[in-house]
């Protein structure tokens, strides 16, 4: 458990560079990042400083939440039925719309359904991280290295990189429609150009996309999941196996097919429309756990596995039952890219066929 079985590195580090992608670059994994934050959620609600399903809490520890309404095709805003607990937020039926701002002050926007009712992707697990640095008293860039990072001995992953890793980062690449690729500006620059301390502190620690890391390190997360909440590198326990148990559970059985309504695009730039997350062929139902979906693939992937994204075509699995996870980084603009998507599933079939 926890050996690396397969790596390799192809490519420049970015349009019209010369110097190689090894296995220690550097990319900023965006929505990565909200698996972290689900590990972080999960141990405090091991040591009783977060619930699950306590609204009451979450209204305590965000009072944002106190009186925002629903809006309604309409236009008008009408009252929340029910509370918002962390198990919405993480399973992403707390919360809607996406912001890339990071001011909090934009996150307070009005719902897009009743809480629990509807699975809509966007800033749940932004707040989720809020609330682990709310009731921890520290940064989430601080939670993260200390009761994270630190114990899977993980150097080269974080929201703000340090010097080494900005020297191996790899380059933010658009692809025009007609497929040419070009270099372009890098969507979450702030922690890339920040250096003083007081700067830094000024910064959102995005629990939803903020980090950057390399595939290994991130890697060494997965391999915990894999086995069961301990670290199999440093033998650190991060979370109890019934924990991990429930992180895969499928938390909405009653939306078997949420994934299949898609996710639109309002900026083309930053992602192609998605008519549906994850195409099945026969239709199994589609499931989402704490923080990641859940699903087969004709890969070999089995139906109780876990994968997600990152906006730049970044791509990781986890199959606890066959023991395996990996990832797929790119760093390459708009999402949903067709070539990068064939290029994962092509890379997930190897390795499965590798196993057999």
């Amino acid at each position: 458990m926890g050996q690396e079985i397969f790596t390799h590195s192809a490519g420049t580090r970015g349009a019209g560079q010369n110097e190689p992608v090894t296995p220690d670059s550097v990319y900023w994994i965006a929505s990565f990042t909200k698996m972290i934050t689900g590990v972080a959620c999960m141990q405090l609600v091991e040591q009783g400083k977060l619930a699950l399903d306590d609204a009451e809490l979450v209204r305590r520890v965000c009072p944002e939440f106190e009186d925002v309404q629903v809006l309604q095709k309409d236009g008008t805003l009408v009252p929340k039925t029910k509370g918002i607990t962390l198990r919405m937020l993480l399973s992403h039926t707390g919360q809607g719309f996406d912001e890339f701002s990071g001011r909090i002050d934009d996150f307070k926007q009005p719902l897009v359904h009743q809480p629990g009712e509807t699975w809509e992707y966007g800033i749940n697990i932004d707040w989720a991280g809020i609330m682990v640095e709310r009731v921890s008293n520290v940064s989430l860039s601080e939670y993260f290295e200390k009761n994270i990072f630190e114990p899977l001995g993980l150097k080269n992953i974080g929201f703000f990189p340090c010097e080494d890793m900005k020297k191996r980062l790899v380059s933010m690449t658009q692809r025009a429609p007609d497929g040419a690729l070009s270099h372009r500006k890098h969507p979450n620059i702030r922690p890339l150009t920040s250096t003083s301390e007081e700067d830094k502190k000024s910064i959102f620690n995005s629990g939803g996309g903020g980090c950057f890391a390399t595939p290994r390190d991130y890697a060494q997360i997965l391999a915990m999941l894999l086995n069961n909440g301990v670290s199999p590198t440093t033998g650190k326990q991060l979370l109890s196996q019934s924990t991990v148990d429930t992180m895969f559970q499928d938390q909405i059985p009653h939306m078997p097919d949420f994934g299949r309504a898609g996710i639109a695009t309002a900026n083309p730039e930053l992602s192609n429309p998605c008519p549906d997350l994850y195409p099945i062929p026969d239709g199994a139902p589609q499931g989402w756990g704490l923080t990641w979906m859940i699903t087969p693939s004709p890969t070999g992937r089995t139906a109780t596995s876990a994968f997600w994204a990152g906006i730049a075509n970044c791509f990781w699995w986890c199959d606890r039952e066959k023991e395996v996870a990996g990832v797929i980084a790119t760093q390459i603009l708009p999402f949903a890219d067709p070539k990068l998507i064939s290029l994962w599933v092509n890379v997930e079939a190897a390795v499965y066929n590798s196993l057999a």
